[in-house]
């Protein structure tokens, strides 16, 4: 990303600091989002997370929005400390947008790339020292390769491609083992998967986290709460409804006696 297009650089020679760590008290614990996957599918790249966050074992809220838009073709979904997570995205949203602005044509898929790696390295003094830690994943479309892709983060901010899945959070080891399964021995792999096939397998992905881990949020049918799920395509991100999750939950997912 080219210094004249560069708006986080630009932002710093103002003053704006990004990830300063900060003294945690002992008995306070961090709110923290929890499990995030994605995979390829025969379109694209679907990508979900769970709602809920977390603080140690208290439940913190079970509405959150993990997977966050950050233009039109990429997405940004986050397992870690929230605060921290959401002022990246927003750190990305505009800095792809000042690239757009200033340098006439859209920001290359490894630019954005190196963008999200530039943060989270910003961000590792806040992440050693417990209040800032976040290990996303990041999905878009490549236009000039004409495929959508999917890359994971440590918190240090090494950056890893899913050539055809990727987990974060704290339900991802059984996610991770499940995947694979499903991948290497399933009826089909993953990429030959429909878009209504996709869906339905993030759906029993998180409700398996959610079995298995008490910090994944799993689907709360009363109040209407189902996870969050995109699809990113050549035509960009759609969110599927959460009409259509509730149709496929109750059709696919619930065990029948």
């Amino acid at each position: 990303m080219g210094m004249q297009g560069d708006l986080f650089q630009l932002l710093k020679e103002q003053g704006y600091q990004f990830g300063l760590p900060a003294a945690a008290a002992a008995d306070v614990d961090i709110p923290t989002a929890t499990t995030i996957l994605a995979f390829r599918y025969r379109d694209g790249v679907l990508v979900a997370g769970d709602r809920r966050a977390t603080a140690g074992n208290m439940v913190m809220y079970d509405r959150t929005d993990k997977v966050l838009e950050i233009d039109r073709y990429s997405v940004m979904a986050i397992a870690g400390v929230p605060a921290t997570a959401y002022e990246m995205a927003r750190v990305l949203e505009h800095s792809f947008k000042y690239y757009r602005r200033t340098q006439l044509q859209e920001l290359s898929f490894e630019g954005k790339l190196r963008a999200l790696s530039k943060l989270l390295k910003e961000n590792v003094p806040a992440a050693l020292a417990g209040t800032g830690a976040v290990a996303p994943i990041f999905a878009g479309y490549d236009a000039e390769q004409g495929m959508a892709k999917t890359y994971f983060y440590d918190i240090l901010g090494a950056e890893f491609e899913g050539v055809e899945y990727a987990v974060s959070g704290s339900g991802s080891p059984t996610l991770r083992g499940i995947l694979h399964y499903l991948n290497t021995w399933g009826e089909q792999p993953l990429t030959g998967m429909a878009e209504e096939q996709a869906a339905i397998q993030a759906l029993r992905l998180l409700t398996c986290a959610a079995e298995f881990d008490s910090a994944t949020g799993g689907v709360n049918r009363e109040a209407n709460l189902y996870p969050v799920i995109k699809l990113i395509t050549q035509d960009g991100i759609r969110t599927v409804s959460d009409t259509d999750l509730k149709q496929s939950f109750e059709a696919n997912v619930i065990r029948r006696a």
